[in-house]
């Protein structure tokens, strides 16, 4: 152990305990010690399964040259940003304030008390060395420019995503959908899918949001792109079509060559989103995707305490993609005879080339036209595949495998909690069901202690107070769980929850919700209001608002839904993917959802199966505030204020 981080359990923290770099980990007593060294702080931050954290570490951290120079001029501070996504978004915004550009790793520089001075991204060994030079001389030689400049970049951290003041509720009117879609078509790849930029990131809210759009408005421009994206995401090397689960990213604009590693969050949201869609489109790929994906999930992300591990990391052997890639002749061997339909099939040729003797499994058809191009009877073509796929999964089982970042998070798994009941309500997978439940439970009886939610466990050891996202997220999957169970402990949770958010996280004026709770002790305190991989959490906590009010009649909390939908209103139309979860929330205000009072003891998963291709909400106990004038021997069906006269079945519900 060459410094303090072999003490940690953040498996980004340990790959780097053995670096000549006197790293420490986070905490609040590193500002002391270096204003008692007068010294600069580096505060460098990635995750596990970050490629080019794992370059920098290989040429700068582990040389013993740079070491030396880092240790005498600066306290070195190493932070998981998946751990601490707050410490992340504070130096985040401030190089992206200094270079108009982010990334990881984060490398960013700041005076004693914690203000940041100088940042960026992946920087080569000579550079790097350039630039420690150069802090160092600056500090020590001209410490008043130094901090002039530390106290206005400071400012602007603190004015960035930012809203006190709150807008006057005017009214919301469905051409701001409109202008924000026209505005975001311009950008459409209407060839291969998303948008006409690389990288591709699968983004799946904006996907959500567009489908959602596409069937209300009846616009078939915007459903054939969703479609074509959808698609060419599930056809393109981005999935991995041997043992299923997306990566990353796709680093060109064909969805071909993905950076391979493998995060929770994106398969999480990615089930719910294909679920989505194949109760909206039927298309038999879809299913077998989310079932594919959801198998992937059991087999190389589960804990023991039924949540799951974060990531898979993207490099294996030193190479990224390694484990992933094929060789003609590895399918020639696995194969004999069947070799090139499995090549035709995967592509394991020019078009799946990337490079070396590399190929990634990708396709071009769907199995019915794959079938009909072989000559085969689809049912004799799947008995085929499944059989190729078993062979290819056992082969590679035995290389050594990427590396596994064992934490578990509470954001990400309530998030794959709501795409596997959606899952669920699609398909009706109790296998589903069962993971979802389970995760939930793992939350409520093991990271929350009756007063804090705690966001990270690793080695069954809880640790890092949860934020906003943490929240707003684990309130969402619970109240789609009690809507699929008719448990009302889930939502009785959620409520508690919930007025944990507005007690210790939301602005009094605003109604926005800062990142971090009340006692946050960094330098700034801000709130994420862009939607990006993952929906903002003020975005998610807004839709929280609006279903919790609903459920218990708070009208404190049904009001901040809609002042916070106010405060971003103007502008979304700039900037849709950055706005597609508000840009939901604007849907729900403009066209509500039913709500459903089911009290005449229907099954409550029969009526949330039933109600997957409605926008509902489903209430089954007369407790509830929101049932409390319904009678208990009927299903009442309320829109716009008002409800249709009782009926006795679900049948007859879905008919108004």
């Amino acid at each position: 152990m060459a410094n303090q981080l072999g003490n940690e359990s953040s498996p980004y923290l340990l790959q780097h305990a053995q670096n000549p770099v006197h790293w420490v980990a986070w905490s609040n007593d590193i500002f002391e010690q270096a204003k008692a060294e007068d010294k600069m702080v580096l505060i460098s931050v990635g995750y596990s399964a970050c490629h080019w954290c794992h370059v920098m570490e290989h040429e700068c951290f582990e040389d013993e040259e740079v070491a030396a120079l880092m240790n005498t001029h600066f306290i070195n501070v190493k932070v998981d940003r998946e751990e601490r996504p707050d410490v992340d978004q504070i130096y985040m915004t401030a190089v992206q304030l200094m270079t108009q550009r982010g990334g990881w790793p984060l490398n960013c520089f700041t005076l004693p008390d914690g203000r940041p001075i100088y940042g960026g991204t992946y920087f080569p060994k000579d550079q790097w060395m350039h630039i420690l030079k150069s802090l160092a001389h600056t500090y020590a030689n001209d410490r008043v420019k130094a901090i002039e400049y530390a106290t206005q970049l400071h400012e602007g951290i603190q004015q960035a995503e930012l809203i006190a003041a709150p807008q006057e509720i005017s009214g919301f009117e469905a051409e701001r959908l409109h202008e924000m879609v026209v505005r975001w078509a311009r950008n459409f790849d209407t060839f291969e899918g998303g948008t006409n930029k690389a990288p591709k990131f699968p983004l799946p809210n904006n996907w959500v949001f567009l489908m959602r759009y596409a069937k209300h408005f009846d616009e078939g421009k915007i459903e054939r792109q969703v479609l074509l994206t959808l698609d060419k995401m599930a056809f393109g090397g981005i999935y991995d079509q041997v043992g299923g689960g997306f990566t990353r990213y796709s680093v060109d604009v064909l969805w071909k060559v993905p950076h391979f590693e493998k995060m929770l969050y994106d398969n999480g949201q990615l089930i719910g989103l294909y679920a989505k869609a194949y109760a909206q489109h039927g298309c038999p790929h879809y299913k077998d995707l989310v079932f594919q994906t959801f198998d992937f999930l059991e087999r190389e992300l589960l804990s023991k305490l039924g949540a799951y591990y974060s990531a898979l990391d993207a490099d294996s052997e030193g190479e990224e993609g390694k484990f992933y890639c094929w060789t003609p002749s590895e399918i020639d061997r696995l194969f004999g005879v069947q070799a090139e339909r499995v090549k035709r099939y995967y592509h394991i040729n020019q078009t799946g080339h990337w490079e070396d003797d590399k190929y990634i499994p990708l396709r071009k058809h769907t199995d019915s036209t794959f079938a009909k191009l072989e000559g085969l009877e689809l049912k004799d073509w799947f008995q085929q595949k499944v059989e190729i796929n078993e062979t290819l999964l056992r082969e590679r089982s035995q290389r050594i495998r990427p590396g596994l970042d064992h934490k578990l998070l509470v954001s990400w798994n309530a998030i794959t909690a709501k795409g596997l009941l959606e899952a669920y309500r699609v398909f009706g997978e109790d296998a589903f069901l069962i993971r979802a439940l389970k995760i939930l439970s793992w939350i409520k009886d093991v990271q929350w202690d009756g007063q804090l939610l705690y966001r990270v466990n690793t080695n069954e050891r809880r640790t890092v107070t949860g934020f906003l996202e943490d929240y707003a997220h684990t309130i969402e999957a619970l109240s789609l769980a009690y809507q699929c169970t008719g448990q009302l402990d889930f939502l009785v949770f959620a409520k508690t929850l919930t007025h944990k958010v507005a007690d210790e996280f939301q602005h009094p004026q605003s109604k926005m919700c800062y990142f971090t709770a009340a006692d946050s002790k960094l330098i700034s305190r801000n709130m994420e209001l862009h939607d990006n991989v993952i929906a903002s959490s003020n975005s998610v906590m807004a839709h929280a608002f609006l279903t919790m009010g609903f459920y218990y009649q708070n009208q404190d909390w049904t009001n901040s839904a809609q002042q916070m939908l106010q405060n971003i209103y103007d502008g979304m139309e700039t900037y849709g993917s950055g706005y597609s979860n508000w840009g939901l929330l604007l849907f729900r205000q403009l066209y509500p959802e039913k709500h459903w009072h089911v009290l005449n003891n229907a099954e409550p998963m029969e009526v949330f199966q039933a109600t997957k291709q409605t926008d509902s909400l489903l209430s089954y106990h007369q407790s509830l505030p929101c049932s409390e004038i319904y009678t208990n021997s009927a299903i009442s069906v309320c829109e716009f204020g008002s409800c249709h006269k009782p009926v006795q079945s679900v049948a007859e519900a879905l008919a108004l």
